[in-house]
C-alpha cells in the first residue's frame, strides 16, 4: 500500500497540517509587525485571518472535488500545491496587512484540496480497504498537527518569517515529488462532466442529500467535527484556567493528543475494523469521545486529564469509518464530489465551533460567577450524544452494489 503515490498524498496532507501549525506561534508578532497594532488588535485580526481561511475551505472543497472528478486528481493536486508555494512566499515577504489577508484567502483555497487527496486515496484503494486508507490520511494530518507548532515555535526564534520559508520549501519539494512520482489515479472511464450546481457547497449538499443515507451521514460528521474542534478552540484557555498550565505544558498536551490521534488513525483503527466492522467502529469512536468529554470537566488533576488523551483520540475513529461507509455507497465517478462535501462539512464546523466553544467558555468563566471552564466539553458531549442517536436509530448507509 505504501507506494510513492500514497506517500505523496500523505505528505501533502501532513504539509497542509504543518503549514497551519507552523505559523501559529509567530502569527501574533507577524500581525503586530505588519499592522502596528497591539496584542488585542492583533488577536482580532488573527481571528479574521483564521475565519477567512476556513470559509475558503468551506466554499471551494466541493469545487476542487468535483473538478478532480472531471479533469483528474493529478492536475488539481499539483496546481493547488504550486499555489500554496506562492502563498507562503507572499506571506514571508509582505509588509501589508491586506496582502496578508489575501494570502490567507488563497491559502484556504489551496488547502481545500484535502477533498482531492481523499478522492485519490479512494482511487488507489479497493472498497473494503478505504476506511483504513482514510485513517492513514488522518494519521498524516495528526502528525503534521504535532510537528507544525513545534517547528514553528523553534523557527520563530530566527524571525517571524522563517516558518513561512520552511512551509514554502516543503510545499515546493512535495510538488516536485508529485510531478515525478504521482500518476493520474482517476481512470478516464470514471470521469464525469463538471457540474457547477454541485461545485458549490450549497448545491453539493443539496445533491448529495438526495442520496440514501448521505444526508444523515453528513449531519453526523458535522456534529462530530464541531464537537472535536473543542480542543483547538478552548484547550489552551481551559488548561490555564483549570490547572494553571504554562504555554509549554499546553503545547506538550496538544502534542500528546496529536501523537495519540496519529497512532489511532495509522494502526489501531485496523484492529477495530477487524473486530467491529465499520459501523461498530463508528459507535466505538462516539462512545470514546463521549466518555472523554463527559469526564474532563469534572477532573481536578491535570495528569489525570492527560491520561484521558488516548481515550479522546480514539474518538477520531468515527471519521474514517463514516467516510468509508459513505464512499462505498457512491460510484467511482463521484468520489471527488463526495470528499469535497465532506471537506466542506469539516470546514464549516471549523467556522462554527470556535465561536460556539469560546462563547460558552467566556460565559462560564465570566467575573461574578463560579467559574466552570469545562462547560464547552459538555456541549461537545451533547453533540456526540446526538450524533450517536442519529447513527443507531436510522438505517445504515447502503453500500453500492
Amino acid at each position: 500500500m505504501m507506494r510513492l503515490p500514497v506517500v505523496f498524498l500523505l505528505v501533502t496532507v501532513a504539509i497542509d497540517a504543518m503549514g497551519i501549525g507552523l505559523i501559529l506561534p509567530v502569527m501574533p508578532d507577524l500581525i503586530g509587525e505588519v499592522s502596528h497594532r497591539g496584542l488585542s488588535g492583533a488577536a482580532v485580526w488573527g481571528g479574521v485571518l483564521a475565519t477567512a481561511y476556513a470559509v475558503m475551505q468551506f466554499l471551494f472543497a466541493p469545487f476542487l472535488g468535483a473538478l478532480s472528478d472531471a479533469v483528474g486528481r493529478r492536475r488539481v493536486l499539483l496546481f493547488t500545491l504550486g499555489l500554496m508555494v506562492v502563498d507562503y512566499v507572499v506571506m514571508a515577504v509582505t509588509q501589508d496587512l491586506t496582502v496578508l489577508l489575501i494570502a490567507r484567502i488563497i491559502g484556504g483555497f489551496a488547502a481545500a484540496t484535502h477533498s482531492t487527496a481523499f478522492a485519490a486515496m479512494a482511487d488507489l484503494s479497493p472498497p473494503d480497504k478505504r476506511t483504513q486508507s482514510f485513517g492513514l490520511i488522518g494519521a498524516a494530518f495528526g502528525l503534521g498537527f504535532v510537528l507544525g507548532p513545534t517547528i514553528g515555535g523553534l523557527l520563530g526564534e530566527f524571525g517571524t518569517r522563517a516558518p513561512f520559508w520552511l512551509a514554502g520549501a516543503l510545499a515546493a519539494a512535495n510538488t516536485l515529488l508529485g510531478i515525478w512520482a504521482f500518476p493520474e489515479t482517476h481512470k478516464p472511464e470514471n470521469r464525469r462532466a463538471f457540474n457547477w450546481r454541485e461545485a458549490n457547497p450549497f448545491g453539493a449538499f443539496k445533491a448529495m442529500g438526495k442520496l440514501p443515507g448521505i444526508r444523515r451521514g453528513l449531519t453526523i460528521m458535522f456534529l462530530y467535527h464541531v464537537a472535536f474542534a473543542v480542543y483547538p478552540a478552548v484547550w489552551s484557555f481551559f488548561g490555564h484556567a483549570r490547572f494553571g498550565w504554562s504555554a509549554a505544558v499546553i503545547g506538550i498536551s496538544l502534542g500528546i493528543f496529536g501523537l495519540s490521534y496519529a497512532a489511532v488513525q495509522a494502526g489501531i483503527i485496523r484492529l477495530l475494523l477487524r473486530w467491529f466492522g465499520e459501523g461498530g467502529t463508528a459507535i466505538f469512536g462516539l462512545l470514546c469521545a463521549g466518555t472523554a468529554f463527559g469526564l474532563i470537566p469534572f477532573i481536578d488533576d491535570g495528569m489525570t486529564v492527560l491520561a484521558l488523551t488516548p481515550v479522546a483520540a480514539m474518538g477520531g475513529t468515527l471519521g474514517p469509518a463514516m467516510q468509508g461507509m459513505m464512499s462505498k455507497s457512491m460510484g467511482e465517478d463521484r468520489q471527488g464530489a463526495l470528499q469535497g462535501v465532506l471537506s466542506s462539512t469539516a470546514a464549516l464546523a471549523s467556522v462554527v465551533s470556535p465561536m460556539l466553544m469560546t462563547s460558552v467558555f467566556a460565559a462560564y468563566t465570566a467575573p461574578g460567577r463560579d467559574p466552570f471552564p469545562g462547560a464547552p466539553f459538555l456541549v461537545s458531549l451533547a453533540l456526540v450524544c446526538l450524533a450517536l442517536a442519529l447513527f443507531v436509530t436510522r438505517r445504515p448507509i447502503p453500500a453500492r452494489a
